[in-house]
């Protein structure tokens, strides 16, 4: 049972980094990801112009194996921070918790290290399906190891609610990765391996620069009483154990389609990685919306579990609800902007290198919203540190994923494969809503309205921008997109924020309707 913050035995301790309000946190991760996107998505077009079809899919696959490996090594304790970094903190109890984890993580880092690295025949042939590339799996343990440090110190600053810090230090990542990546593919080789080298190395500046910022900031927070026994793996464990499921088949809704690919396309090695370079253009964009919305989930986390430690459920309800509607509109306005820009970015930006990466891109802006919205409903679900429910509705999915692909597949191509993501995605979206109604946190039609927004991208932009402004005319003179206290809300919100930046002449007309 959570403890309300007024119970005397527990003593709220100071948080030992300054935290950001959630609107705060909102607005100036955005900021700084507008330069980080953009950063991203130049990197993203010069490696598509640059690399050879097999080249982009060997990096994607090995890109995909980080991904896939680095909560699994450290058996995503480091998941567990946005749910008790608050807990143990307003117990007095940060520094024991964060020491014995960060322990326990660093050595199951080196374990993963050695065993990879032992195995590396058998990961490549896993990886890549075949054994012929063993040295590019020696380059993804080393990189492993410093992605998992980033992952870690990323989770950490988030649960603080520093968020100034971890959007810094990603955008010093992306930047770094941009510039390592481009003068390895231009001053050394132009192959997967600059590619997989230059993103270990941003990984590890970017960890060397927060490290040491935050050592010296934790320098200066209180001590506190060392009061944690085995109650803090009989607590976390369970927890960590759930979030170490849901964290695998998240990430296996964006691997389990190319594994297919490599060992059920019927096709050569060579061939198969073709296919997943057109795969990874088509991703590019969606990938950036999804990787938004990952961020997001996670910063918010910690933001509705203050409010959940506090008593104050039915808050934590209203601003998710509200949340997933706004973020929810904004991904479906991105993608339609998407996919009304595409013969630019296909043709132009790529050089008509990847056609069937264009014929799949609406499918993989709708699944990669579904996915988004996803992660940002979880969070109901992790407050309420009910992890397993979870890991079963992200089970569905994969479940669906590997038969529909062993059917779509051979028949469609790559197409076969999208599609059977999709289905995946919209299953595992659903059981999630399913098991939030079942616990209190109900869509109302708005919200309902928006989650399935998304599938009129398969009938063009044109369809697509007529939704996006009927929707937003209701949103504004409507009721039945938001209800008049989330108008409400909205322009409080809005209203705030201009008087800031001297825009009050503006909000006040929404203020009014």
């Amino acid at each position: 049972m959570s403890i309300p913050f007024e119970n005397p035995e527990y003593p709220v301790a100071p948080a030992p980094l300054p935290t950001d309000t959630l609107v705060d946190s909102v607005l100036i991760l955005l900021a700084l990801n507008v330069v980080q996107r953009l950063v991203g998505f130049v990197r993203a077009v010069l490696f598509c112009r640059w690399l050879d079809a097999d080249q982009l899919g060997q990096w994607d696959m090995t890109f995909s194996f980080l991904v896939l490996a680095a909560p699994l090594a450290v058996l995503a304790i480091p998941g567990t921070f946005g749910r008790y970094v608050e807990y143990y903190r307003r117990r007095g109890q940060l520094h024991a918790y964060l020491r014995r984890t960060t322990l326990v993580c660093g050595c199951l880092a080196i374990v993963a290290f050695a065993i990879t690295i032992l195995l590396r025949r058998w990961v490549s042939s896993l990886v890549f399906g075949s054994e012929d590339q063993s040295g590019e799996i020696v380059l993804a343990a080393v990189s492993l190891m410093s992605v998992i440090a980033f992952n870690y110190l990323v989770e950490l600053l988030t649960a603080l609610r520093n968020i100034r810090l971890v959007s810094a230090m990603q955008l010093l990542n992306s930047i770094a990765f941009a510039a390592l990546g481009v003068g390895l593919l231009l001053g050394w080789r132009c192959d997967a391996q600059s590619v997989v080298l230059s993103y270990g190395g941003s990984c590890l500046i970017a960890v060397i620069v927060a490290g040491r910022w935050l050592r010296l900031a934790w320098k200066n927070a209180p001590a506190d009483e060392p009061r944690l026994h085995v109650a803090l793996w009989g607590r976390i464990g369970p927890f960590a154990a759930w979030i170490l499921l849901g964290s695998i088949l998240t990430n296996l809704f964006g691997v389990v389609d190319r594994y297919m690919i490599i060992h059920f396309s019927r096709l050569s090695a060579a061939s198969a990685l073709e296919t997943v370079g057109n795969y990874h253009a088509s991703r590019i964009v969606p990938l950036l919306l999804a990787s938004i919305a990952v961020t997001l989930g996670a910063m918010i986390t910690p933001h509705l579990s203050h409010d959940w430690e506090m008593g104050r459920r039915d808050l934590v309800a209203d601003r998710l609800r509200l949340f997933m509607k706004v973020f929810g509109y904004a991904l479906f306005a991105v993608g339609t902007v998407v996919l009304a820009a595409a013969p630019l970015l296909f043709d132009v930006a790529f050089r008509g290198k990847y056609p069937e990466g264009q014929a799949v891109l609406p499918w993989t802006l709708i699944y990669c919203t579904w996915f988004g919205m996803s992660l940002i409903a979880q969070n109901y679900l992790l407050c309420a540190e009910k992890a397993n429910l979870t890991g079963i509705a992200l089970a569905s999915g994969v479940m669906l994923s590997v038969p529909l692909n062993l059917v779509l597949l051979p028949r469609l191509g790559l197409q076969g494969a999208v599609l059977a993501t999709a289905a995946a995605n919209a299953l595992s979206l659903w059981f999630v809503c399913r098991f939030n109604r079942r616990l209190g946190f109900r869509l109302d039609d708005g919200a309902k309205l928006v989650l399935v927004l998304p599938m009129l991208l398969c009938l063009g932009p044109w369809i697509a921008m007529l939704a996006l402004v009927i929707v937003a005319a209701d949103a504004v003179w409507g009721k039945s997109v938001l209800s008049p206290d989330e108008r409400r809300q909205l322009a409080e919100g809005l209203g705030d924020y201009g008087r800031r930046f001297k825009l009050d002449r503006w909000i006040a007309g929404f203020r009014r309707t």
